[in-house]
């Protein structure tokens, strides 16, 4: 009697130690089915370049076999700008245990970090990883996070501002002073300018609300202004448009999208190719064929030059005038 009851004892504690496991299993990584993938995805706002990034994204991921509805599940969540939610998308993200996260622009990418440690995180639309501290070196990243930059050529995109701009005395430089990757486009933009000889003039907006104003403010001072890739700024392109068509000053942006919204020119990057970039190296990632911790963080491989043709009639400019940069 007492040995059956031993035994059933035995029996019980093996039991409870299996389901323990099994949970604990479950809960390390609820996205890892046999061949089936979970991705979480964290996007900052909603604008043209982020979402073509997005979406190339995805198609990077098919490209690569990895198809939503078939062997891949994406969970997206997207701010809307509202900046003071991203904690709580990034923990509830992280709470789903997928098999990778990714972070569209800086403040998405920061706040997947700050979540979690284990996960593996790609970031796209960053523009120097390192700067905005979520890597140990671009080169060795050496954690749990990896990368494409949006780095874009600011001195040639200056010096295509410099082109189609009547005279260059004073050019205006636009963004928003609380995100990281503009402060810093900023900064060496103006060091470019002032080495030409070129006089500068900064203002920001802290809000889409504020673009119009800072757009009206500027235009009366300068021969062109400059917009970096700015998240802010690319939400209200058209409104920047509106105003500098009206004020007869052309605009060079950051990206493609911001000028087909409604900017003048850009050489710049697709970010539509930049997305499925990220989506190769998330499929590299998601398979085992690397690591996060040693994989460098790369940089856009497509650049091209982009001409807004409306704008640059309504600005007196011959569209076939406009030039990529040397």
């Amino acid at each position: 009697m007492k040995q059956s009851m031993k035994l059933k004892l035995l029996l019980s504690a093996a039991m409870v130690s299996l389901i323990g496991l099994a949970a604990c299993s479950s809960q390390e990584n609820k996205g890892e089915k046999e061949g089936h993938y979970q991705v979480g995805v964290l996007q900052v706002v909603e604008h043209g370049s982020l979402d073509a990034s997005y979406q190339g994204f995805i198609e990077g991921l098919e490209e690569n076999g990895l198809k939503e509805g078939d062997n891949l599940t994406v969970t997206y969540q997207n701010a809307q700008g509202a900046q003071d939610q991203l904690n709580t998308m990034s923990q509830k993200l992280v709470k789903e245990r997928p098999n990778l996260l990714l972070g569209i622009a800086t403040p998405a990418a920061q706040a997947l970090l700050s979540a979690s440690s284990d996960i593996p995180i790609v970031v796209t639309a960053v523009t120097d990883l390192e700067e905005a501290k979520l890597v140990k070196s671009n080169e060795s990243p050496g954690g749990n996070l990896t990368g494409v930059s949006d780095q874009v050529p600011i001195e040639k995109q200056l010096d295509l501002l410099i082109s189609v701009a009547k005279k260059a005395e004073k050019i205006g430089i636009m963004y928003n002073g609380g995100e990281a990757n503009s402060v810093l486009q900023a900064k060496q933009a103006k060091a470019y300018l002032e080495k030409q000889g070129i006089a500068v003039k900064e203002l920001t907006a802290n809000t889409t609300n504020d673009v119009q104003q800072v757009t009206e403010s500027l235009a009366k001072e300068v021969d062109g202004i400059y917009i970096p890739t700015d998240n802010t700024f690319a939400s209200a392109m058209t409104l920047v448009g509106d105003v500098v068509k009206e004020k007869q000053i052309p605009v060079v942006a950051g990206s493609i999208e911001m000028v087909q919204d409604g900017g003048l020119a850009t050489f710049g990057i697709d970010y539509h190719a930049l997305g499925k970039q990220t989506g190769d190296m998330a499929a590299k990632i998601l398979k085992g064929e690397r690591q996060t911790t040693d994989y460098p963080v790369e940089t856009s491989r497509d650049l091209k030059l982009e001409v807004n043709k409306d704008m640059a009639k309504a600005l007196g400019i011959d569209p076939e005038t406009i030039k990529e940069p040397k």
